[in-house]
């Protein structure tokens, strides 16, 4: 081959990984959507650190991630109603000042000296709030801007600032509680959020109403959005995917900051360094897939990154090395995009459009477990050790996935293309691409 036609094609796939970017406003909003993603871990990994040297606790550090992730179960079906009967817009707008005004708060009370155990909970439950209230409309405007074609590429190069941000914001909140303490990084966190507005404003979301809000018809319209879910194999799949490794593998990065002090003895930067590990993993793993021109098999990515991403965790439950925990995790990490990536996007792609932001909402509510996935791993830490909790929370998750694979072969067998499968679940509604035989 060419040394001229290596380099086209070298281009061609450059090109193909970062086509989203040709949409001036995606343009706007996917650094907005970074930003937002790097305080959340920032606020995640600072207030650990905080709860854990104020109280010594792996269970108080635990409860953080059960005040997080709450919202998302109680709100995270009518954020996704919102997102289908509400200007997105305006939705997103309301929800990034609220969380910018909590931080603020919480910025004040640190240094202000005042900043107590259950303030940090009401900080994370109300962003959390924020969190599950904008999440579906957060999707689904990137399905607004790019249509059906760019759609996968668009969740692609946001799952990219998403485990990117994983990947910087524990590592840079580490390396601020290193040099300034735990407020340091809060006014970082301040000022990143205040660019991601500005960013955000600047793009042009198109006002789609896919549905009309009717408050009086909530309960009916959420009751709506689980019956059409439960006529949708795939989203079925989905879901019961989602509700294993939200409760088992996720809410472990909860007790990183735990092992790394406690197991791997280890002070507040190499904590944060750990804790980016899986998100530097996640975001090569993402930026891959992304690469792709296009992808048969979304079922297999699917449940096959969440086996193999449990794996890593179980290989890092046994280590007492910080080298081979940052590899374990890191691998980890690679594994998990393809979960992450196809999560949103397989969802997005067999929905009717009136259902959408509805069955996005019910995803919502399956990520809504994760607060009783971080009292597990903190009454199992209290009671068997950190460490050895997390790897009984691996082993029962590869238990749980080997099911799903036994149980519901179609779906990671399936090969159907993407656009072929949106463009026939939209033509008909009772289409489902993967049926069990």
């Amino acid at each position: 081959m060419s040394s001229k036609l290596k380099t086209n094609l070298r281009r061609r796939s450059s090109a193909g990984t970062f086509r989203a970017f040709s949409n001036s406003n995606f343009r706007f909003l996917w650094p907005a959507n970074f930003l937002i993603y790097i305080s959340r871990w920032m606020q995640m990994t600072l207030l650990a650190w905080f709860v854990l040297e104020l109280t010594d606790s792996a269970w108080y550090v635990s409860l953080l991630g059960f005040f997080t992730f709450l919202p998302m179960l109680v709100l995270g079906m009518l954020g996704g109603l919102l997102a289908d009967s509400v200007n997105r817009r305006l939705l997103l707008t309301i929800t990034q000042l609220v969380a910018l005004a909590i931080t603020i708060v919480a910025t004040a009370l640190l240094y202000a000296g005042h900043l107590e155990l259950w303030h940090t909970y009401t900080v994370v439950f109300l962003t959390g709030a924020t969190w599950a209230l904008d999440m579906p409309a957060r999707s689904s405007v990137i399905h607004d801007l790019l249509g059906v074609n760019g759609v996968t590429n668009g969740m692609s190069l946001d799952v990219v600032g998403m485990t990117g941000s994983m990947m910087i914001g524990p590592a840079l909140a580490g390396l601020l509680i290193t040099l300034f303490d735990v407020k340091g990084g809060y006014v970082v966190m301040v000022a990143f959020q205040s660019v991601a507005i500005v960013s955000f404003l600047l793009a042009r979301i198109p006002t789609v109403y896919d549905s009309v809000f009717a408050p009086a018809k909530i309960f009916d319209n959420l009751i709506e959005g689980l019956r059409y879910v439960r006529t949708q194999r795939v989203v079925l799949a989905i879901i019961l995917i989602t509700l294993i490794m939200n409760l088992l593998l996720f809410p472990i990065m909860q007790v990183i900051p735990v092992i790394a002090r406690d197991v791997l003895n280890v002070g507040p930067g190499l904590m944060g360094l750990l804790g980016s590990a899986s998100g530097i993993g996640s975001f090569f793993g993402s930026l891959f897939l992304a690469s792709l021109v296009s992808i048969n098999r979304h079922g297999a990515v699917f449940l096959g990154g969440s086996i193999l991403g449990t794996m890593g965790l179980l290989a890092f439950s046994f280590s007492q090395w910080y080298g081979l925990s940052f590899v374990a995790l890191l691998v980890m990490g690679i594994c998990v995009a393809g979960f992450g990536v196809m999560q949103m996007t397989i969802v997005m792609l067999v929905s009717r459009d009136e259902m959408r932001g509805r069955a996005l909402g019910v995803v919502s509510l399956a990520i809504g477990v994760s607060p009783f996935g971080a009292l597990l791993i903190g009454a199992l830490a209290s009671a068997i050790g950190t460490a050895n909790a997390v790897t009984a929370n691996a082993v029962v998750s590869l238990v749980l996935l080997g099911l799903v694979v036994i149980v519901m072969p179609s779906f990671w067998r399936d090969s159907s293309n993407a656009a072929q499968t949106d463009a026939s679940a939209n033509e008909n509604p009772s289409f489902v691409t993967c049926h069990e035989r």
